[in-house]
This record gives structure tokens, C-alpha cells and sequence, in this order.
């Protein structure tokens, strides 16, 4: 349980924070006088809608933002034990180069662009202690493989030399958890850190970070969009919106009597239902049989192969117009894996694919790579990690558009941002955002452009790779119920890759449970979930808190 205690001293306390962006149309004010304090010891959940302002408050407490942002109005005080206060604003950048990292730790939402792609991981969590301390190199690589495995990450003495493209994406939030707590911090910034785990490593992470609490004393400032998880691990929550701190106060009082009308509409919006029926006969546009994938695992001077990664064993489904089949499991289950190896995207890698993928009624395996390029207007993809496939030369209307150019070459410039607008319009963004870069966008904005992106060419078969998992609640009910819209009215099949339970639930029509390449459990939505026969589905229901919960519910 949270352990509340208001009476300790305060650690970190931000008074009246203004934080300004100057663009082409003027001053964007992201903050606009927030107030927030963390004690010592004290875990505070800072929660809000994705653009409310909350990963600019944590960036600016470790002047992130120099050069960038500008700060009108307000302090940031970090009270040290053996120091005075001292105003984060006004430190001169030697000495805030010994707070990062050192004093405080921070976890970024994105891996993939936090992580050094030329280091590799060992490398990167090892630079992280020498920055800040003396250490033996033994000592060094000791240390590296303890936080790792801490952490959860499988494998670690043995995949030290792996580059952060060879991870998962739950993988890589791993190593980044790992290169915040190695030096334990006085505080933890963790923004978004468990958006990319599964339900099991959340579980994991939780309890880590509640008993590094424990004993050191760590205060954590933990930003999400996950009540239920902040729910289990905060003392106090934080409600943000537009920059404004408008309500704050103990876990279980604010979950129990929200005061605020925008705390009663976050509380509220969850993603709930079921997935629309589709007739029985309709057509099957996929089907997979017996589909494997294979990582040659080579060593030496000749690069001979030693031994192969089973990423991926005989995996079979087919799926029908309308309907929706979720893939879950932990990461590095093979979730992605067949994923990618369904839309003949491990081309090129070293993988070894067998099996057969048949794509309305052809071997998409067996077509030629021309052939294959206009057919992709039918079937398209949403990455997890938005900041790693979203170009950041071009604007956010050119990546929309880009599917148009190449598979509606008849579209006038005029229809064509026509078309733009309707999709952005129909994943809840501003269409004036479509002249932004993606670097201008917040985490979740991002991910609604990738999903703009592969809307915009109405395609049947879409496969999404965690699409909700960072986004804000609000938002996870909208974009739910906007698939589940747009999967009635144009008959689109999904594929969804997803660790969050509701989202599974509401979505699809049936259910694969992978673990470690292995198909361990398969059949329709509710019967899995309701009643799962294999261990490891009864396990991933009992990390999932929330979703039982929610089950509980609605009976």
C-alpha cells in the first residue's frame, strides 16, 4: 500500500511554472503556472491528457528544454540534504550535468529515440555509472547485469552486445529503467515508463519501484495515463490539464471523491463493449498456416551459425472481413515477429521464415516485391514506437499524405490534404496540426498521426502494434470506439498486438496467446478470458489489476 505522508519535507517543489514555446504564430504556453511538490520518499502520480503539459513539467526539472522552451515566470527548487534550496532554473549546466542521472533519474516514454542506436546496451547502462561514479570495470559489468535483470530483462549477461534496434520495444524500456535506477537516484522522473511492457513486467516494475522506495528513500514523480497502475503505486496523484495543476490530493480520496469535473472524466473513460458481429460468411482476406521465424545466430571470423532464435512457431489463423484477432503475450513473445513477418516486412533481415501467408486469397510471400508495393494500400501497419516511424524531415500532412502520392496518384493537391484533414480529423486531432514536424508533437499526437497515416487509404486489413498504448485514457476509449466505427462500416480486419487487457477485450473477436514463440493458448475473446485453460493466461489475468477490476464492473 501507498504510504502517505504530507508531513515529510519536500524534495522537489515547482511554484508557478510558466513554460513558453515561440513558433511561426506566435508563444505556445505548454505550462501555465503549475504547482507541484514531492517528498522525500513519497511516490506522486502526475496524470492528464496527452498535451496537458505533463512530460514539460518533468523535462523542465532537469532543464531539458534549455535552448528550446523559455521560462517566463516560476521556480523549480530541489532541496538536497547538505544543500540549500536551489532554483533547477538558474543552475549553471556543469552542475546540472551531476544532478542528471546522478541525483535524479529519468525514464523517457520513447526508447527508441533515448537509446544511442551505434552503443550497445551494456555500453550505454555502463556509461550511466561512470558518468557519475568511480567504479572497477569488473565491478562495472557486474552492476550492468544486476539493474538488468532487476528490471526484468531476459538474458542480460548474455546480450550485453545487442544495439538497441535488436530489442523489442519493451525490451529497450527495460535498459532505460535500468540506466535511471543504476545510481539510485534521490528522485525518479518515470514518464510513461511501463507504456511499451506487458502486464506481467508492469507488475514487476511496480513492485521494483515500490521497494527501491522502501529502502532508499527514492521519491518518484511518475507520469501516466494508467490509473489503474498510478492507482496501485502512488501516494498522491496530480491532475493536469492545460497546463494547470486542478487537482491534487491522496490516491484513495481522489479515486473515491474526484472534485474536479475533468478528474470525474478521466475516472470515467475506459474502454468498454464488445467488437460488432460480422456476418459468418464473410470473406476471409487472411489466412496463416503454420507460420515460423527463425534468427540465425552466427559467430566467429566466417560468421558460421551456431544456433537460431525461435522467434516464432507455427503460428495458424485465418480472418474474415469485419472481424479481429489480438496478440498477446510478454514482450519478446513473437507478438511483432508475426507480425512483421505477416506484412512481409522481415525481407532483407537475416530472419528464416516458413509457412504460408495468403493475403485475399494470393501467397503474399510469393508475390514479387512490384506486385507487393500497390497492394499495400490494402493492408497497412501502425508501429509502436511513433517516434521511430514517423520521418522527422517532413510535416506530420506530408507523412498523412504520403500513402496518397503514391497509391492515389489521380488526387489534385487540393483532395488530396482534403483527405488529409478527414483523417486527422477522424483520429481527434486538430487538422492545423498537419503543418507541425512529429518533434512538435506530444507522444500521444504522434501515435494518432501513425494511425491517420494508415487510415487515410481505408485499407482491409490493418495491423496494429499496441495503437492505444500511448495514449491517454480519454483517448484510448475514443480511439477504441472509433476502430470499432470504422470496422462496422468498412468491414476492416485487425490484427491487434496489445498488453492491455480492455483494449483486447473490446476490440477483438478472438484471441492468440503467445509465449516465448509458442502459441500456448488460442480461441474466441471472451471464452480465454473469461476461462483460460493455460497457466500462463491465468498469469497474465492476474497481473492485469486493472482489467479485473473492470471485469468485476461490469460483471
Amino acid at each position: 500500500m501507498p504510504l502517505a505522508e504530507p508531513s515529510l519535507p519536500p524534495l522537489l517543489s515547482i511554484r508557478g511554472l510558466v513554460v513558453e514555446f515561440p513558433s511561426d504564430t506566435g508563444v505556445v504556453r505548454a505550462v501555465d503556472g503549475a504547482d507541484l511538490d514531492v517528498a522525500m520518499g513519497e511516490i506522486v502520480g502526475l496524470v492528464g491528457e496527452s498535451g496537458s503539459g505533463k512530460s514539460v513539467t518533468a523535462l523542465s526539472v532537469l532543464q531539458l528544454l534549455r535552448g528550446v522552451a523559455r521560462y517566463p515566470a516560476g521556480r523549480i527548487e530541489w532541496h538536497a540534504p547538505g544543500h540549500p534550496p536551489r532554483n533547477l532554473l538558474e543552475l549553471p549546466e556543469e552542475v546540472l550535468r551531476t544532478i542528471r542521472g546522478g541525483e535524479v533519474g529519468i525514464v523517457f516514454q520513447e526508447p527508441m529515440t533515448s537509446l544511442n542506436p551505434l552503443h550497445t546496451i551494456g555500453r550505454q547502462v555502463a556509461e550511466a555509472i561512470r558518468l557519475h561514479r568511480r567504479v572497477p570495470p569488473a565491478d562495472v559489468r557486474r552492476e550492468v547485469i544486476e539493474w538488468l535483470e532487476r528490471v526484468g530483462f531476459p538474458g542480460a549477461a548474455e546480450r550485453l552486445d545487442a544495439y538497441p534496434h535488436q530489442l523489442s520495444g519493451g525490451e529497450r524500456q527495460r535498459v532505460m529503467i535500468a540506466m535511471a535506477l543504476v545510481n539510485r537516484p534521490r528522485l525518479l522522473i518515470a514518464d510513461e515508463p511501463t507504456t511499451a511492457l506487458d502486464v506481467t513486467i508492469q507488475a514487476q516494475i511496480v513492485e521494483l519501484v515500490a521497494r527501491l522506495r522502501r529502502e532508499l528513500g527514492m521519491a518518484v514523480l511518475w507520469i501516466t495515463h494508467d490509473l489503474g497502475l498510478v492507482r496501485r503505486l502512488a501516494d498522491r496523484i496530480a491532475v493536469m490539464q492545460r497546463g494547470r495543476i486542478v487537482e491534487s490530493g491522496p490516491t484513495s480520496e481522489l479515486f473515491a471523491r474526484p472534485q474536479h469535473p475533468y478528474s470525474k472524466t478521466l475516472l470515467a473513460a475506459v474502454p468498454r463493449g464488445t467488437p460488432a458481429t460480422p456476418p459468418p460468411e464473410a470473406p476471409v482476406v487472411l489466412e496463416v498456416h503454420n507460420l515460423s521465424v527463425h534468427f540465425p545466430v552466427r559467430r566467429g571470423v566466417l560468421r558460421r551459425e551456431v544456433a537460431r532464435i525461435r522467434a516464432l512457431e507455427q503460428l495458424s489463423f485465418h480472418l474474415r472481413e469485419g472481424r479481429s484477432v489480438g496478440l498477446v503475450g510478454e514482450s519478446g513473445s513473437g507478438k511483432t515477429t508475426a507480425a512483421l513477418a505477416i506484412a512481409r516486412l522481415l525481407h532483407g533481415t537475416p530472419a528464416r521464415r516458413t509457412g504460408e501467408v495468403l493475403f485475399a486469397g494470393s501467397s503474399w510471400q510469393s508475390l514479387p516485391e512490384r506486385q507487393i508495393r500497390w497492394l499495400r494500400r490494402e493492408l497497412q501497419i501502425v508501429f509502436q514506437d511513433p517516434a521511430g516511424s514517423l520521418n522527422p524531415r517532413m510535416t506530420t500532412a506530408e507523412i498523412v499524405g504520403e500513402g496518397l502520392r503514391v497509391h492515389r496518384p489521380d488526387l489534385s493537391q487540393m483532395a488530396r490534404d482534403q483527405e488529409i484533414v478527414r483523417a486527422f480529423t477522424m483520429v481527434g486531432l486538430d487538422p492545423e496540426l498537419r503543418h507541425r514536424y512529429p518533434h512538435e508533437l506530444s507522444g500521444g499526437q504522434r501515435q494518432r498521426v501513425a494511425l491517420a497515416r494508415a487510415l487515410v487509404l481505408s485499407p482491409r486489413l490493418l495491423i496494429l502494434d499496441e495503437p492505444t498504448s500511448a495514449l491517454d485514457v480519454t483517448l484510448q476509449a475514443e480511439i477504441v470506439d472509433l476502430l470499432r466505427s470504422i470496422q462496422e462500416q468498412w468491414r476492416t480486419a485487425y490484427i491487434l498486438i496489445s498488453h492491455d487487457l480492455r483494449v483486447v477485450r473490446a476490440l477483438c473477436h478472438e484471441v492468440v496467446v503467445l509465449r516465448r514463440g509458442q502459441v500456448v493458448e488460442q480461441g474466441p475473446t471472451e471464452q480465454v478470458l473469461r476461462s483460460p485453460r493455460a497457466p500462463y493466461t491465468r498469469a497474465l489475468l492476474a497481473a492485469a489489476l486493472d482489467y479485473r477490476v473492470e471485469e468485476e464492473a461490469t460483471g
